[in-house]
């Protein structure tokens, strides 16, 4: 956690007015963002992250460590998208599994971040880059919800295994197995969507 942010968790507890705008500014864009690939809806994300922020500040009383803020935070926003999921329209009938054994691959025990094919041969200007992040967040989005919290939380959020393993209510085994094989299927659908493109590009 940065100093700034402890700062801000600090000032937070200590009941000081100001700091809950900068707490909105500072919070607000990264809980859309994984409110929207966890529920997969912009209304339904919408609506899970005004509710977290609501809670944030109603149960503040309940944040003991301020060091523990941003972990506490996202634990909330995980809670209000399963019980969001549960009940939106949007929600699907039927998931897939990634529960069937990971083939082995030295990358196991690796803690670095998502790492993806060699793109280097497509175009590197702004709409191929937008172009890009659109189809990693739609091969995000088609996760399973149990192994998309844990990309979002460690690739996105960039938090370590322990915070993860916290706001997930799993073991720190658990997230290292789910992270891993949720990049495999990541790396495997990005490399196939953006295959076309760079062969058109060679």
């Amino acid at each position: 956690m940065s100093e700034e942010d402890l700062n801000l968790a600090r000032r937070l507890l200590a009941g000081d007015t100001e700091s809950f705008e900068q707490f909105v500014e500072s919070y607000r864009k990264k809980l859309f963002q994984y409110t929207y690939l966890m529920c997969g809806h912009h209304d339904d994300a919408e609506e899970v992250a005004q509710e977290t922020l609501i809670k944030v500040f109603s149960n503040l009383e309940q944040l003991r460590e301020p060091e523990r803020l941003k972990s506490w935070v996202f634990r909330i926003a995980k809670n209000e998208c399963l019980m969001k999921r549960r009940r939106s329209v949007f929600a699907p009938q039927h998931e897939i599994s990634l529960d069937a054994p990971a083939p082995a691959d030295s990358e196991h025990d690796s803690v670095g971040r998502l790492e993806i094919a060699d793109w280097s041969g497509l175009p590197d200007d702004a709409a191929q880059r937008n172009e890009l992040r659109g189809i990693l967040r739609t091969a995000i989005l088609e996760l399973p919800p149990t192994y998309r919290a844990v990309v979002l939380l460690r690739d996105v959020e960039e938090m370590s295994t322990e915070e993860t393993a916290s706001i997930l209510d799993v073991s720190a085994d658990v997230v290292k197995t789910r992270l891993h094989r949720a990049r495999l299927t990541l790396r495997q659908k990005l490399s196939e969507r953006l295959r076309p493109a760079a062969e058109v590009s060679a």
